[in-house]
């Protein structure tokens, strides 16, 4: 009975996932998943559509904003940054002829420099622009202003003087909100990482209500916060896309990918890959997970139950032929049944 039972709930609770659109790779995963009791989110193309967007730019200076728009562009046609992608594909619709770049360097965590039309241009987050020695402080105010309704702010700098300003937004999923809810009904706390800047950051956090927000992260931060929630003796799901995400997914106890927007990479290292992208799924892979190891924990104490009392039973002489065949088989078939009803999960 324990031989047959176990598999069998474990694969029902499989199959059962799969209808839900949910991959587990691995028996292990799916027994893992039930003690989960906190879930980081990376926030683009998990918590937002991953598809940013460039909805408005100002400049300064000498320059309009068409200049402004086709020298970002062109500096940042030879990134694959997603937000490198909202800069050129606004371009493109909008007909911007872009040229060349001459040069192109891309800094980790902060933007991008290169050499357009023989000027230095540099595209990036604040931390970048002290860097380099910029001074943002003249639009500091009104790029806090579009941060506190979720937009990104980059900071463009010709020749070592600030130019303009692009504001760049990255839609919330629909499902984001509900995926929330499931986890705070299922006890499970949930973080958000992201490489925004913190009021970006908190006020996509105020919109999903979000237990905690960490931001201004290198992509290798991200494995350190993994590191030190495990350390605090919590059960940690990681849900990504992305190439940077991959170390931090395969760190976490169950590492969860985004099938349809993930990359091949986030994929191979995750124990979980969510095939429909709805991280609201998650809440229901642990409601699987939960659900098929008490049924499972029953089946355990039900069988070594029956099968002691037997024994004592035939010890005293009080076990007849039919009793032990209910033991063994019965108890069996018992058990089997009781496993389909993971199933029944809604």
């Amino acid at each position: 009975s324990l031989g047959l039972a176990t598999p069998t709930a474990i694969m029902v609770g499989t199959g059962k996932a799969a209808q839900f659109g949910i991959l587990i790779k691995s028996a292990e995963s799916l027994e893992t998943a039930h003690s989960i009791d906190t879930v980081v989110l990376d926030k683009t193309g998990t918590c937002t559509e991953g598809k940013p967007e460039l909805i408005s730019a100002q400049a300064f200076g000498d320059f309009d904003v068409s200049e402004l728009k086709k020298l970002c562009g062109s500096a940042e046609s030879g990134s694959s940054h997603p937000l490198a992608k909202a800069v050129t594909g606004h371009c493109k619709t909008n007909g911007i002829e872009l040229s060349p770049a001459e040069s192109y360097t891309e800094t980790a965590g902060g933007g991008i420099s290169a050499v357009v039309e023989g000027r230095n241009v540099l595209i990036g987050n604040k931390r970048l622009m002290d860097n380099s020695e910029v001074d943002i402080s003249m639009v500091e105010e009104t790029a806090h202003a579009h941060a506190d309704n979720g937009e990104i702010p980059l900071y463009v700098a010709i020749d070592n003087k600030l130019a303009g300003i692009l504001f760049i937004a990255d839609k919330i999923k629909e499902t984001s909100a509900e995926a929330i809810e499931g986890f705070k009904k299922a006890g499970i706390e949930t973080v958000m990482l992201t490489g925004d800047n913190e009021k970006t950051a908190r006020a996509i956090q105020k919109k999903l209500g979000i237990s905690q927000v960490r931001s201004q992260l290198m992509p290798e931060d991200k494995a350190t916060i993994i590191k030190e929630l495990q350390e605090q003796g919590k059960k940690v799901a990681m849900i990504g896309d992305g190439i940077n995400d991959a170390p931090v997914i395969a760190r976490a106890d169950i590492g969860i990918a985004m099938g349809g927007l993930g990359s091949d990479i986030a994929i191979e290292a995750a124990d979980v890959v969510l095939m429909n992208d709805d991280p609201s799924s998650i809440a229901d892979a642990v409601k699987i997970s939960r659900k098929t190891m008490t049924i499972v924990r029953e089946n355990i104490i039900f069988a070594l139950g029956v099968k002691a009392l037997v024994l004592i039973f035939g010890a005293l002489g009080l076990a007849g032929m039919w009793l032990a065949v209910f033991a063994d088989v019965g108890v069996a078939v018992i058990a089997i049944l009781n496993a389909l009803r993971s199933s029944r999960i809604k």
